[in-house]
């Protein structure tokens, strides 16, 4: 057996759905836009207590980065014609800040100015000569 370990981030794209196993474990499975140009989903599916967190915190529309094993799975379409899709069996998932955009916020919240300002920095190295090689 060969472990196929990914870390993806993207766009909730379909919100969570919560369902139990026949040994009452949680699974919660959402879709999972990881393409900002084009629609690119992968099914995330998330067992137990990440299930249960899944489902309070997740909402369609937010940004989130998801850790699991990638595996490939046949679902059937609504023509009956199998499909094979991505999906991707998390252990460990994050929301990312600011990914939910609610309808009074200003649009100018969201702008890159406001997020993140570095302060300028002098990445001068006075210890490295111009004749010595830097590696």
């Amino acid at each position: 057996m060969s472990l196929a370990k990914a870390v993806i981030s993207g766009t909730v794209y379909r919100a969570p759905e919560k369902r139990f196993t026949s040994n009452n474990v949680p699974i919660s499975a959402f879709a999972m836009n990881i393409s900002d140009t084009e629609e690119t989903l992968v099914r995330v599916i998330a067992k137990g207590n990440l299930a249960a967190t899944v489902e309070e915190t997740i909402q369609k529309g937010d940004r989130v980065v998801v850790e699991g094993r990638l595996q490939n799975n046949t679902v059937k379409n609504e023509d009956g014609s199998e499909k094979r899709i991505v999906e991707i069996d998390a252990y460990a998932m994050e929301k990312l800040a600011g990914s939910s955009v609610s309808a009074s916020a200003p649009a100018a919240k969201n702008s890159p100015d406001t997020l993140v300002q570095f302060g300028q920095t002098d990445f001068s190295d006075d210890l490295i000569g111009e004749d010595e090689i830097p590696f």
